[in-house]
């Protein structure tokens, strides 16, 4: 068995010896980039910044989260400066309770901005009663 093994390889061997590599011409192939994704670019809208004010009158504070249902903030009192926040920033929609009835009346609508610190924390808020934020200026980013 080791005998025909030996004699494989030497045929084998033979085998490639006399066999000519053939020359193959290096070529250079280029790809066009085609991106994938969208990249902002100044000047976007999208990517920029809203202008409100915080005008809301003082009451309790409460938003919609995700499930749709009324979290309290707690009290609020405007502060009545103009904010700039990114867009892509946490609006919910809220109210704000001017009779602490803990439901949203006619009149309360507000749009909340939350601002979170670490690990999510909510460290302020604000709210406006303009409700439309198509209105809201926006600066490029």
């Amino acid at each position: 068995r080791i005998i025909q093994s030996i004699l494989y390889l030497m045929i084998v061997y033979e085998g490639e010896k006399d066999m000519k590599k053939e020359y193959v011409r290096p070529m250079m192939v280029g790809e066009r980039f085609a991106p994938d994704e969208y990249v902002a670019a100044c000047g976007d809208t999208e990517y920029g910044m809203y202008r409100f004010e915080c005008d809301a009158p003082a009451g309790t504070l409460y938003y919609y989260n995700r499930f749709g249902t009324a979290t309290r903030l707690g009290s609020y009192t405007p502060c009545g400066e103009k904010h700039d926040a990114a867009v892509s920033s946490e609006f919910p929609d809220g109210f704000v309770d001017y009779n602490n009835n803990g439901t949203q009346d006619e009149g309360e609508a507000v749009v909340v901005w939350i601002e979170r610190g670490y690990w999510g924390m909510i460290t302020n808020a604000h709210a406006t009663t303009n409700v439309n934020r198509d209105s809201w200026e926006v600066s490029k980013s």
